[in-house]
């Protein structure tokens, strides 16, 4: 991968990135718009103007439907300072461009157009859009080499220059040979945007506005341009559901790479699902099948084993998590700590070396350091109303099969009887029992099989005399 550093442009120069993310993508088939469709836990949308800020880019606006007050709050959820602008008619991607004039108008040095349904384009590549407008360049091109051209737009070049864009349905039968394509993005030098786009028309086979038209009227008023070259898979766009897996297979096969890269062990990577933000530290070691959701940072050391879900989690160094564990928003799962099979955590805090082996939910708790939890254990924290805490000390053994009833707090040092229904605080080193007292009848076994099935009498009869004799 080449460093950004390979095509920086001057820090002085402002760059405005318009996104078009009007399209309603009805080949879907969803209720929701195509850009809010999730990649990695991430909307594509929120993709692309992530890496437009990682890349440099000053100002955002995004153009939007009419109605579209979903696909405006996203934007703003994660980039407040994006202007929002709708495309009222779809009469071509061009239009769809100079729907955003006021933030054209307002001057850039650099003007960017992106999709919001080609979430793949990197950092890199949209610097390297930019750097020829730094050398002179009046527009630039993003293009790659097809595999299969097919509707795709063709470049018309001569030597290393642009001539002209030319789409699938207005191309010549040799026009369609050409395998070099058009990626769809765009650079366009700051002063000359408006004037370019404003000169577009539509006398083409499908009567839009193309913004591809730009290239030759750019070069019929003697300014120069240029070509960027990417790969086939970055300028991937989403159309269906089957382009939406297919871009999530090349992000996660991206992410398991660079957590490879960074210093992680992944047992079976083809196996493994991140999400955009996930964290990993050095010598983490994440077995087979396992999910991370958003917000999870897993520090140096830890051990992920096989079949576990993660979201909204923070697992210290030297931690083991599964398998089979579920963690939900707000586990924190503290230094060399355990959590085992068939263990469900929310909200809750594991102190270091606390151990949670297996069968057990913990939610809306705090759990000091070298703590054991015994299987079956289940803090009840909710009564249908109302969430409550479960405080457990320093160094408390809570036996098997237990039932701590929240608001509660149990001692440093304290135990817990197996099989016991907690209601009230424990004290530090106290023992804590709710259960009832056994009780022992010798012999009686003898005399119940004896009574439950008597000669001749049917299944039905001894099971009503069974329920008889039971005496609790």
């Amino acid at each position: 991968m080449t460093s950004i550093d390979a095509f920086k442009t001057p820090s002085s120069r402002s760059c405005l990135a318009v996104v078009l993310a009007a399209g309603e993508g009805t080949r879907m088939k969803s209720g929701k718009p195509k850009v809010l469709h999730q990649v990695a836990n991430r909307s594509m949308v929120g993709h692309v103007l992530a890496t437009l800020t990682k890349a440099g880019a000053t100002s955002v606006a995004v153009v939007i439907g009419p109605d579209r007050e979903d696909v405006a709050k996203e934007v703003q959820k994660g980039f407040p300072e994006a202007r929002i602008f709708v495309q009222k008619d779809r009469l071509g991607t061009a239009h769809a461009v100079l729907s955003a004039r006021e933030a054209l108008e307002l001057g850039a040095d650099d003007v960017i157009v992106a999709f919001g349904d080609t979430p793949l384009v990197l950092a890199e590549t949209f610097a390297k859009l930019r750097a020829p407008l730094a050398q002179g360049a009046g527009v630039v091109a993003m293009g790659f080499e097809a595999k299969d051209p097919t509707g795709y737009g063709r470049f018309i070049t001569s030597g290393d220059e642009l001539r002209a864009i030319r789409e699938h349905k207005d191309a010549s039968v040799d026009e369609r040979e050409i395998t070099l394509c058009n990626g769809g993005l765009m650079a366009i030098r700051g002063d000359l945007a408006l004037m370019l786009l404003d000169r577009v028309g539509n006398d083409n086979a499908k009567g839009e506005y193309y913004l591809t038209d730009i290239v030759e009227i750019a070069r019929d008023l003697g300014h120069r341009t240029a070509i960027a070259i990417v790969p086939e898979e970055e300028v991937h766009g989403v159309n269906d559901r089957a382009q939406l897996a297919a871009a999530e297979h090349m992000i996660q096969g991206r992410l398991r790479e660079e957590a490879m890269a960074s210093g992680v062990t992944l047992i079976a990577p083809e196996t493994v699902f991140f999400s955009h933000d996930t964290q990993l530290g050095q010598d983490v070691v994440v077995e087979p099948h396992v999910v991370f959701g958003p917000g999870v940072v897993v520090e140096e050391g830890a051990v992920v084993h096989s079949f576990s879900h993660l979201e909204g989690t923070r697992i210290a160094s030297g931690a083991g998590v599964g398998p089979f564990a579920r963690l939900r928003p707000g586990a924190r799962i503290g230094p060399k700590a355990k959590v085992g099979n068939f263990v469900e955590i929310k909200n809750t805090e594991l102190g270091a070396g606390a151990k949670v082996s297996h069968l057990t939910y913990l939610g809306d708790a705090s759990i000091g350091a070298e703590a054991n939890i015994g299987a079956g254990t289940i803090t009840c924290n909710y009564d249908g109303f109302g969430k409550y805490r479960t405080e457990i000390g320093e160094g408390a053994f809570i036996g098997s099969n237990s039932s701590l009833v929240a608001p509660i707090t149990i001692g440093k040092g304290a135990f817990v009887g197996s099989g016991s229904v907690i209601t009230d605080d424990i004290p530090d080193n106290a023992l804590g029992l709710g259960r009832g007292r056994q009780i022992v009848k010798e012999g009686w076994a003898i005399e119940f099989r004896h009574k439950a099935r008597p000669p001749g009498r049917n299944n039905r009869s001894c099971h009503n005399r069974l329920r008889k004799l039971i005496p609790f």
